[in-house]
């Protein structure tokens, strides 16, 4: 058995968690070594369990994947803002630098997925849950803060951000991503500005 595939040690799941395990063993599986390498077996040994438990919780390869990107999602959408819902611009992608650092493996998972959804149609809707997921979280908190309903605002804010993202994960300045992400910030207030309506005197 070569180092790469050598099963990492770790304590086996405890009663109620082997589910989790198994979501959390796929992520890490697809951003170590690609979607093309995702098997039953690849999972099993990852978390740590039986092969027969992955066929039991999931039934099959979809649904383990589709189950698994919405684990991914569910950890990494929350980092659009650290005050969801307040209006807070300074508090857009605050954590999201920090969250990358801590845990690479859901972006470089979420990656894969989109690289290899120009391959396979069949994983477009993936990829498509993957954008709506991000885009929509960031809509919303645009919103909030007083900016127009604009998607293609959305689309933009989100592709910045994406690109930092791809960029600390592959590269790995995280300092250059905080900077980057200051004058993101700074550019929506600025357009916030703009399109606050004119202060009328007494």
């Amino acid at each position: 058995m070569s180092v790469a595939e050598t099963p990492r040690e770790r304590p086996s799941p405890r009663y109620g968690e082997g589910r989790l395990a198994l979501l959390g063993a796929t992520v890490q599986v697809v951003a170590d070594q690609g979607l093309r390498n995702l098997t039953y077996r690849a999972v099993a040994r990852e978390a740590g369990m039986s092969h027969g438990s992955v066929d039991h919780h999931f039934g099959s390869r979809d649904a383990l994947l589709e189950e698994a990107l919405r684990y991914s999602l569910n950890r990494t959408v929350t980092s659009i803002s650290t005050r969801p819902g307040s209006g807070d611009l300074d508090a857009v992608f605050e954590g999201l630098c920090a969250m990358v650092e801590d845990n690479p493996a859901d972006q470089a998972f979420q990656y894969e997925l989109i690289l290899e959804g120009r391959r396979r149609p069949e994983l477009r809707p993936h990829v498509e849950a993957i954008y709506q997921a991000y885009v929509t979280g960031i809509q919303r908190e645009l919103e909030c803060a007083g900016l127009e309903h604009d998607i293609a605002l959305g689309h933009l804010v989100y592709a910045a951000a994406d690109g930092l993202v791809f960029n600390q994960i592959t590269i790995g300045n995280a300092d250059m991503t905080e900077r980057a992400l200051a004058h993101l910030r700074e550019l929506l207030a600025s357009a916030k500005v703009s399109t606050d309506p004119p202060r009328t005197s007494d």
